[in-house]
């Protein structure tokens, strides 16, 4: 099954996660379908705090891809601070 999730990066106690598509069998820090997005929890100044390819994202859901409950819960905070049209 394929998954839209998160995966770190980042140094310790400077996390920094990119949001993946990918097997579900494959494991957190390996291979990727591709990178849809990021997220970084602390950003300061002008950092962007998140960037998401929704256009992409909605693809790969027509496609049968399910989110994570915490990818979910950012393309969610995502549109509903970008304006961005909800999905369909």
């Amino acid at each position: 099954m394929v998954t839209i999730r998160l995966t770190r990066r980042g140094g310790k106690k400077d996390p920094y996660f990119h949001v993946v598509v990918t097997d579900s069998r494959k494991r957190q820090g390996g291979t990727t379908l591709e990178l849809v997005g990021i997220f970084n929890p602390i950003a300061r100044g002008k950092e962007t705090k998140l960037r998401l390819d929704v256009a992409k994202i909605d693809a790969w859901v027509k496609k049968g891809a399910q989110t994570s409950q915490r990818v979910a819960a950012l393309i969610e905070q995502y549109r509903l601070t970008a304006g961005a049209p909800a999905a369909a």
